[in-house]
């Protein structure tokens, strides 16, 4: 995905004029100049969200005052379908204000703006314009969602899953179903062995999400749609859903994919290097686990880094190292090396790294790195 900062900086005069030429050809006397001028004058400081806004405000005041003829000049400009996955962050990244426009300015005419998010997700995507819809329109923006979830287009089945994930990133939760994720699941629920990728990404992203905050729910979820449907589609999503639970160590969560044995792991050796280095360097873990039982195991090894907060606390993060098969008595060493740079998600600061080694979710060796100033 995209990062925040590497996507702003393309939201400008130049986005604006994109945009606007676009639409002069579907409403003739849109005033692009203007349009570009106000948007650079406005966007300086600002960030991705609401550079997009400035550039979603700037067509509501240029585009005719009855919002169902302004949406449709903006839903005239879309073009032909894209293939699945190649909309919000590449072909049609400069689509993102007509979707903002429609999540803005729509309340009033959901039918409309329905419609109008079912066409914008053929080329962009709509999961973000439709969650103000979800809490204010609910019953009706539910029933559209769930006709989405059978829908021929892989974009479109994909928003119905997208677009009810309780934390969408960049997007306000929706609370009612942190609350209760039922309906969620009921929206899902034909899509569990999508046959497109683009789709079961999205359907394991949201059961992930679910994961979070109701873990009982997710896990029942997953044992029932791996018993339901033996599928190869349901299987991955399974995998992908659980991950979080995984990563929490969840015993049974670990059994359903299949991982076993974790408190028969050893780990005779484990090391980082170098012991000091600066932002921007990698520091390498190296772990030489053994099976100590009389039987073979799968087991997921991940590692913990407790990152050094501003206030001298830590904060654990976990990270995937690798799932790996052993026979009784077998020795197995594992390497990679861990980047130490900034990222749009996390902040670094000076002091002593932890890193934990788990195994099936437990604990079994830590060692530690100084990140100098």
């Amino acid at each position: 995905m995209a990062t925040e900062y590497g996507l702003k900086r393309h939201f400008d005069g130049g986005a604006a004029r994109l945009v606007g030429g676009m639409v002069r050809e579907a409403h003739a006397g849109f005033d692009v100049d203007g349009y570009a001028a106000e948007v650079e004058r406005r966007i300086p400081g600002l960030e991705l969200k609401d550079r997009v806004l400035v550039l979603a405000q700037g067509l509501r005041d240029r585009l005719p005052a009855d919002y169902p003829d302004a949406v449709g000049v903006l839903v005239a400009i879309l073009g032909d379908e894209l293939g699945e996955g190649d909309g919000m962050f590449n072909t049609s990244w400069f689509l993102m204000p007509v979707a903002r426009f429609v999540e803005e300015y729509g309340l009033g005419h959901p039918d409309v703006s329905l419609d109008a998010i079912e066409e914008i997700t053929k080329r962009h995507t709509g999961e973000y314009a439709v969650r103000p819809y979800i809490e204010q329109h609910h019953d009706p923006t539910m029933a559209r969602i769930a006709r989405w979830a059978v829908d021929p287009s892989p974009n479109v089945r994909r928003l119905a899953s997208e677009g009810v994930r309780p934390r969408l990133p960049w997007a306000r939760t929706l609370r009612q179903f942190v609350h209760d994720p039922h309906p969620v699941l009921e929206i899902l629920e034909p899509l569990r062995s999508d046959p497109s990728e683009y789709v079961r990404k999205s359907v394991a992203n949201n059961l992930n999400d679910i994961a979070r905050d109701n873990p009982e729910v997710a896990l029942a979820t997953a044992v029932r749609w791996s018993q339901e449907s033996t599928t190869d589609e349901t299987a991955w999503i399974v995998k992908h859903a659980l991950r979080v639970l995984v990563k929490k160590g969840d015993q049974r969560a670990l059994a359903l994919l299949g991982a076993t044995g974790g408190e028969h792991i050893r780990v005779h050796e484990m090391w980082l290097w170098p012991r000091d280095l600066r932002l921007g360097g990698s520091v390498t873990l190296h772990v030489e686990l053994e099976n100590a039982d009389s039987a073979p195991h799968s087991v997921a090894v991940d590692y913990v880094v407790h990152h050094v907060r501003s206030n001298g606390r830590s904060t654990p993060k976990v990270f995937k190292l690798a799932t790996v098969d052993l026979a009784p008595g077998e020795r197995r060493v594992l390497e990679k090396s861990h980047p130490v740079r900034p990222v749009t998600t996390r902040a670094y600061y000076p002091g002593e790294h932890v890193v934990d080694v788990q195994v099936n979710g437990l604990a079994l060796a830590s060692d530690r790195f100084e990140l100098l100033t």
